[in-house]
């Protein structure tokens, strides 16, 4: 559970955060904060309404400041202050690392969020007739080597290789490239072995045309990746 909140612009946290920190039932929790705000030790707080993610019932939760959230743990378990401390510089460090903290910072970051989702429809929509020529092409052709593929994804002959290399679709054996055995016995690459003229025996993978087919698929992927 992740129970930061922002009131205005202020972080707070909820009593079932607390709860869950000191290892209590929240009811206890819930009703200890309640009578250190009749003792005026902390805050006046109103209780808020959440829902409960596994029932869908609406119960009630504070939210407390910082200062207050210590006084209600020294109350229920003093041993736990070094692990609220903890929690406090995690929550504090990712409300830093880019959560709004104003109502129009969140108009802001909705903007952006829906801004890229435009942006990867259309290269989505931009690579669907080259996607829809690919599954026409290898439904009549057979194995491609390497540079073919290259040559039908316009993908760069070295970015590929190292993509192929990083997504563990091939690896470097004695001097060439081989496919995992797992590729191969998905049925998405055929090895063809052979003797050079100078008795050298080598390994020449292709692809099938059901391995092109989900390369390409995972190459589109890569590149939505890398424009996002």
């Amino acid at each position: 559970m992740n129970d930061l909140s922002i009131t205005g612009n202020t972080l707070t946290m909820s009593s079932r955060e607390i709860a869950e920190l000191v290892g209590s039932r929240h009811g206890d929790v819930y009703r200890s904060i309640e009578r250190l705000i009749g003792r005026g030790a902390i805050g006046g707080y109103t209780p808020t309404p959440y829902t409960h993610e596994q029932n869908q019932v609406q119960y009630l939760e504070y939210l407390v400041g910082k200062r207050d959230s210590y006084v209600i743990v020294a109350q229920l378990c003093p041993e736990f202050t070094a692990k609220l401390v903890d929690r406090w510089m995690l929550l504090e460090q990712q409300a830093a690392d880019g959560l709004p903290q104003t109502f129009a910072e969140a108009l802001r970051l909705a903007a952006d969020q829906a801004e890229r989702i435009e942006q990867q429809q259309a290269q989505i929509a931009a690579a669907a007739p080259k996607v829809a020529f690919v599954e026409q092409y290898v439904e009549g052709t057979g194995l491609k080597g390497f540079r073919q593929v290259c040559k039908l994804l316009g993908a760069n002959e070295n970015e590929f290789r190292l993509f192929l290399a990083d997504a563990h679709v091939w690896y470097r054996l004695g001097g060439e490239w081989v496919p995992y055995a797992e590729h191969i016995a998905a049925g998405r690459f055929h090895v063809k072995t052979g003797q050079a003229g100078n008795g050298h025996n080598f390994n020449a993978p292709k692809f099938t045309p059901k391995g092109i087919e989900w390369i390409a698929g995972k190459w589109a992927s890569y590149k939505l990746q890398g424009a996002a």
